[in-house]
């Protein structure tokens, strides 16, 4: 039977990803995840793909106190109540959306940081449930699926493991057969007491390509990718992992039973 062996949030998408026992979950996605966000100065999103830096930096935040803090590569850290201002119109995805600056030491400190000016910003209101809307409320990836990648890349001369987190995804599971959540488009999946309806297969950048504690590009992810996906059917070009929309929602912990609701009634 199929588990979930770990899940993941990010609170300020493109940072490092954070490892959770349970989360809860709504149509609007996981609490707590990618939750805010950052523009340069052109007031577009930027993402870990443009600026990687920002993965070394390690974000906590309590939606109970509204407390954010960033933690840096040398020890130091910035934290404060997240304070907003005014709505201003940034792009968000190709998208003109309307988002609230956070104010206090934040984007400072990441700009330094990142050597590049940043605004860190709140998730738009009118974006729930991360990058795709509700349709992407969740993430999922399977363990055979990461062995297949791993064989890929030992073709090509690389035969070290390859850690998940690269792919961001919220909940990876084990006991999978490599892409067998691809099968899974279109039906209904049960993750103990939640059910979601998969989606669509997620396509893969070159975030991917970057060590996901220091930010760096250290690996050919996409190039191993191409070698055995590029002619795999997909909305988004060399797909890996699934993304699905929350149609019941409820508390996900590790360990936890995943299966389509078809083999549950069968």
């Amino acid at each position: 039977m199929a588990t979930v062996g770990s899940i993941l949030i990010a609170p300020v998408k493109g940072m490092r990803v954070q490892a959770l026992d349970r989360v809860e979950l709504s149509r609007d996605g996981l609490t707590g995840d990618r939750c805010f966000f950052f523009t340069g100065a052109d007031r577009a999103m930027v993402s870990a793909t443009r600026v990687g830096p920002l993965m070394a930096i390690q974000p906590a935040w309590d939606p109970a106190t509204d407390r954010l803090e960033l933690r840096f590569p040398d020890g130091s850290t910035v934290a404060a109540q997240v304070d907003t201002g005014e709505p201003e119109q940034v792009r968000f995805f190709g998208l003109r959306v309307d988002a609230r600056p956070v104010a206090g030491p934040f984007s400072e400190a990441v700009s330094e940081h990142c050597g590049v000016e940043l605004h860190l910003m709140t998730r738009p209101e009118e974006r729930p449930a991360t990058d795709r809307g509700w349709a992407g409320a969740v993430t999922l990836l399977g363990s055979g699926s990461m062995s297949r990648l791993e064989e890929a890349a030992a073709e090509a001369g690389h035969t070290d493991p390859i850690d998940q987190r690269r792919f961001r995804m919220n909940f990876n599971l084990d006991g999978l057969q490599p892409h067998v959540e691809d099968e899974w488009v279109g039906r209904t999946v049960r993750i103990g007491e939640v059910e979601i309806r998969v989606e669509e297969k997620v396509g893969r950048c070159a975030a991917t390509t970057r060590d996901p504690d220091r930010g760096d590009v250290d690996l050919k992810t996409l190039h191993y990718l191409a070698s055995y996906r590029r002619d795999v059917p997909s909305e988004e070009t060399l797909p890996f992992g699934v993304y699905a929309s929350v149609t019941r929602p409820g508390t996900v912990r590790i360990g936890d039973p995943v299966e389509t609701v078809e083999m549950v009634a069968g």
